[in-house]
């Protein structure tokens, strides 16, 4: 397939209109793109109806083969400047696309999110720098560049943020952009900037370059990295080496001694002239790290960079390289979905924005849990319209709105769990009501792993509000709320299955207002677990537990501060635990309560608060029903359900209680 460029000013005829250009400079609509994509387009078939719960769409692989084979066209000499061109495989812009902008690293050819391209052109109207190997443009130059063209589509991204996705030098461009434009709505995306030229090797690669013949300088393993990526030491080069000779010639055509010289100095150039300014830089930034960069030292720099910038985030990729966009594993829409930095407008909307999980991401995101599905052989039970309590999730309504309200369990042990199972049996898609701690800067920086909390977000879990809420039942979602929050998850000793709900109602008259089905839950399970060894109340009379309790707390986002009662005491906390061998969980989803036709009715605070009240005696009696019928469960104990799964197979549902 042909790579489509388009010219350096790149031509519009309206808002929903780009003409692209391919090879042979023969212009096509978008609009005639699309509609080469098949009769699936306009003839929607009756699976259509059916809500969505997964992006299931086919993305046809590429690699580094393809990345080589269009760089050829792209490299042919032609005496231009720099440009804009967009892949033809990035399809049609969508109405509501944000623009993003790639700018590429030392190789200049702007096709280094080959392996990105169809799934970022789905979400992103897609434009890539292409630097030609002879252009002398200076750093400065290509800042400039870069922001005459922002200013120009600015005029077609009203309310809208750019995306600039950089990665080495083109990530110094990028900040160099946004350092010089401060009032610019960006949001930056930079694998491994190139900051820290002045720490790295590629210096001393310039004092002997020039004593090398033209063609022998890709033999410089740093030479084969920064293009390919191949991790290359002088130990293990003539092994790969063989493998790589039919990609000499391209080596020597892509980067020429003259232009790699050039873009050693455009290296130096750049990295002084972003870190002078990198103090005023005020765009949201995330930073993807390489643990393997041979060329950077990128961990290190993305904490320095990190630790400067207030609305800054880091991703760390431990088994990466320099170019980690051409390697296999890496996503970046994934990435991108993960950190919550995928936005339509001036601020994020967590329920509009929301993209829904690929089969991939849903199965990454749910891997953690596998494990802990088969070692606890969860019983789901479900109560039909007639009060019958049946096997399963039989019981549960296929359409939304649809309110789950129940016992938050502690740590939240229950949620993997129950967000698998929903999908698998239901084909429902829960969108959970989360603590804003695990959408906030500061809360990453206390984790092990930055990414702990990405699972979450790739799932749908939103920050709990009143807005949110409406907004998801507004869409006939499938709503996860605890009103008992982090007091329940993160309760003391001694008080599991306690409830700390409010004594006021505070989601009935919303869910009444868009006739939401309200499924109160009960799970017990978490005593057979794991006991609290220390509690909120042990962690604090341990000397220096001060410092980490305010940056968790009074730093952090509270929740409930205007009231005086025991929910509104949610101090978060890491409760130190014992685990123990594990035993079983056990759920129960009781009779479905029907708000349609009821919101009349529930304005009357009084009626609200008594189904409120009904809803939380409703949860309390699933709980005191699964804790009595447990006992009589002969594999509530692990070794029972190992020896019956020995017997009849691993994936063979092991038997409960007579219901």
């Amino acid at each position: 397939m042909a790579t489509a460029v388009a010219l350096a000013a790149p031509l519009r005829l309206a808002p929903s209109r780009r003409w692209r250009f391919s090879a042979d400079l023969r212009a096509e609509p978008p609009s005639r793109l699309s509609s080469r994509r098949g009769a699936s387009a306009s003839f929607p078939t009756a699976a259509a109806t059916v809500p969505k719960v997964l992006d299931d769409s086919v993305i046809e692989p590429y690699g580094i083969r393809d990345y080589i084979e269009r760089s050829r066209e792209l490299i042919k000499p032609d005496g231009g400047p720099p440009r804009w061109f967009s892949p033809l495989e990035c399809g049609a812009r969508g109405t509501d696309s944000p623009l993003l902008l790639y700018l590429p690293g030392i190789d200049g050819t702007g096709l280094g999110l080959i392996r990105h391209h169809q799934r970022l052109g789905k979400i992103f109207d897609i434009w890539c720098l292409h630097i030609p190997v002879m252009d002398r443009t200076s750093f400065e130059g290509l800042v400039e560049y870069v922001e005459r063209t922002i200013n120009s589509e600015k005029s077609y991204s009203l309310n809208k943020p750019i995306y600039l996705v950089g990665e080495s030098i083109g990530a110094c461009l990028a900040l160099a952009v946004a350092a010089r434009n401060p009032d610019f709505d960006l949001v930056m995306i930079l694998a491994n900037p190139a900051t820290s030229f002045s720490k790295s090797q590629l210096q001393s690669v310039s004092t002997f370059l020039g004593i090398l013949p033209e063609p022998l300088h890709v033999t410089i393993p740093y030479f084969v990295n920064f293009i390919t990526g191949y991790h290359l030491t002088f130990r293990d080069l003539p092994d790969n080496f063989n493998d790589m000779l039919a990609d000499l010639s391209f080596l020597v055509d892509i980067l020429p001694k003259e232009s790699f010289v050039w873009k050693l100095d455009l290296l130096k150039s750049a990295a002084l002239f972003v870190n002078s300014r990198l103090h005023v830089v005020k765009a949201q930034i995330l930073i993807l790290a390489s643990g393997r960069d041979q060329l950077l030292p990128s961990r290190e720099e993305a904490e320095r960079i990190c630790s400067n910038l207030p609305n800054c985030r880091i991703r760390h990729f431990k088994e990466s390289g320099h170019t980690m966009f051409l390697e296999n594993g890496i996503d970046l829409v994934t990435i991108i979905k993960g950190a919550g930095y995928y936005r339509r407008s001036s601020q994020i909307d967590y329920v509009s924005d929301y993209l829904l999980p690929t089969p991939l991401e849903f199965q990454q995101a749910t891997e953690i849990y596998r494990w802990f599905d088969l070692a606890t052989s969860p019983v789901m039970l479900s109560t039909l319209q007639n009060g019958k309590i049946v096997k399963g999730l039989m019981g549960i309504p296929s359409k939304g709105p649809t309110l789950l309200v129940g016992y938050h369990m502690l740590l939240g042990l229950e949620l993997g769990i129950m967000f698998s199972r929903f999908f698998t049996e239901k084909r429902i898609h829960l969108r959970g009501l989360a603590h804003p701690f695990m959408f906030n800067r500061a809360s990453e920086q206390l984790m092990p792993d930055s990414s702990s909390f990405d699972g979450h977000r790739l799932m749908g879990a939103v920050p709990v509000s009143a807005t949110n809420f409406y907004k998801l039942l507004s869409m006939k979602s499938f709503v996860l709320l605890y009103p008992g929050g982090a007091r329940e998850a993160l309760h003391r000793k001694g008080e599991e299955y306690k409830l700390f709900w409010p004594e006021k109602s505070e989601f009935i008259r919303m869910t009444s207002k868009f006739g939401a089905t309200i499924i109160p839950f009960g799970v017990v399970g978490e005593d057979d677990m794991c006991d609290v060894l220390l509690d909120y109340e042990d962690l604090v009379k341990i000397p220096f537990y001060d410092t980490l309790n305010k940056r968790i707390n009074q730093d952090g986002v509270r929740l409930r501060t205007d009231t005086v009662e025991e929910v509104g005491n949610q101090d978060l906390y890491p409760p130190v635990l014992l685990p123990k061998i594990p035993g079983r969980l056990y759920f129960l989803f009781g009779k479905p309560i029907e708000t349609r036709g009821r919101s009349e009715e529930l304005r009357d605070r009084r009626q609200a608060q008594q189904l409120y009240i009904h809803v939380k005696s409703e949860v309390e009696n699933c709980m005191a029903y699964l804790m009595e019928k447990r006992e009589k469960d002969p594999y509530r104990n692990l070794l029972p359900r190992l020896l019956y799964q020995t017997t009849n197979g691993f994936t063979t549902e092991v038997p409960t209680f007579e219901i």
